[in-house]
């Protein structure tokens, strides 16, 4: 294996392929990156055994990227690998195998000789395409991410829940993700019809979310074992978590006896003021709220307490006493992204619904806390 690279390239790529190493892999050859030298293409592959990523190098008529002087594989340790071409002062690295797995980079009067792996060490990763294949605007993804993954469970006792759950039926696609104290629900409109039930890692959504770095098109390839993220050169494989995800629909509210309308950066800046107070190490908000006054407020025996007026709003419905997670609640109007958010409650001890006042498409459900009176 012989071939010579622009720095700029190689580096970016080999950025994004280690975001998928495991630095704990019981695997010794999962901790390098794999690097597959064709003549016309370059791939590189990491993964971890769950989420598994693959970058392809080609050159254009417009960029000439890399030559190849000989085809060949290796696998070399990501953290030595990214450091040598990021110290490398050059435009250009040559790497090249000189004895078995030693492998040798160079630019301009740099050096690093370093030992790899044998590419038959490396596990087989099945990166054939599923049959079931859809295209999703990519802002349109990032925002499902970005608006359902936080509320995912991070314990391993309901290991289906530390995934977000995508459920299409025809055209509509219900991505849902709760730890049971929180759900939160997005629900979009996909250009092609099709039907599938899967639940995704949160971690390995993440690593898609930073994937993304311009609007295109996304192109998701789904089966009952893993789904497929082609995002331009770089595609990313996950597993899917096995288990029934459970029926949440019945756990929101439809009929509410208060709901009131506000600014969402004031009742943010109100919670992360409270927030401070904590018991236990938790911050539990108090909400006491009517059609004259909306009042934030908390309580601590070993701190002492906090009480803030919100003057802005518009109320409907009788009045309410209710306390919650400030952490939680917080979360869930800043996944929102609106300026303006509507809460809605059904009862002092019945979960509320956060919304945005101009998007229904999505919708943040939480669980109060009792607490002192």
């Amino acid at each position: 294996m012989n071939f010579k690279i622009t720095k700029r390239h190689f580096y970016q790529a080999l950025t994004v392929v280690s975001r998928a190493i495991s630095a704990n892999s019981p695997i010794p050859s999962l901790s390098g990156i794999k690097i597959d030298v064709m003549e016309n293409e370059i791939c590189l592959t990491g993964s971890d055994s769950d989420v598994s990523i693959k970058k392809s190098i080609k050159n254009t008529e417009n960029d000439l990227i890399f030559e190849v002087h000989e085809t060949g594989s290796i696998v070399i340790e990501a953290k030595y690998i990214i450091e040598i071409v990021r110290k490398i002062d050059a435009n250009e690295i040559e790497v090249e195998i000189i004895d078995g797995s030693l492998t040798k980079f160079s630019g301009l009067s740099t050096e690093f000789k370093i030992n790899g792996m044998k590419s038959t060490e490396y596990p087989m990763i099945d990166f054939s395409k599923p049959n079931n294949t859809f295209l999703i605007d990519a802002n349109l993804l990032l925002k499902i991410i970005m608006q359902t993954t936080f509320a995912t469970s991070d314990r391993e006792t309901r290991p289906v829940l530390t995934g977000v759950n995508f459920n299409c039926n025809d055209y509509v696609l219900e991505c849902v993700a709760t730890d049971s104290y929180r759900l939160a629900k997005k629900v979009v409109r996909l250009k092609e019809s099709n039907n599938f039930n899967i639940t995704i890692p949160a971690k390995s959504l993440s690593e898609i979310a930073k994937s993304i770095d311009k609007d295109e098109e996304i192109e998701i390839s789904v089966s009952d074992k893993k789904v497929q993220f082609l995002v331009g050169e770089t595609l990313i494989q996950t597993r899917l978590i096995d288990g029934t995800y459970p029926e949440t629909s019945r756990l929101i509210p439809t009929e509410f006896v208060s709901e009131f309308s506000l600014d969402s950066r004031d009742i943010l800046s109100a919670i992360d003021r409270a927030s401070f107070i904590k018991n236990d190490g938790i911050s539990i908000i108090r909400l006491n709220a009517n059609k004259n006054e909306i009042i934030i407020s908390s309580k601590s025996q070993e701190v002492g307490s906090s009480t803030e007026k919100i003057n802005n709003f518009s109320y409907e419905g009788e009045s309410i006493e209710i306390s919650f997670s400030g952490k939680y609640v917080y979360e869930s109007i800043r996944a929102l992204d609106a300026t303006e958010i509507k809460i809605c409650f059904s009862g002092e001890m019945k979960p509320f619904i956060i919304k945005n006042k101009n998007d229904d498409s999505i919708i943040q459900l939480v669980l109060p806390v009792r607490t002192y009176s």
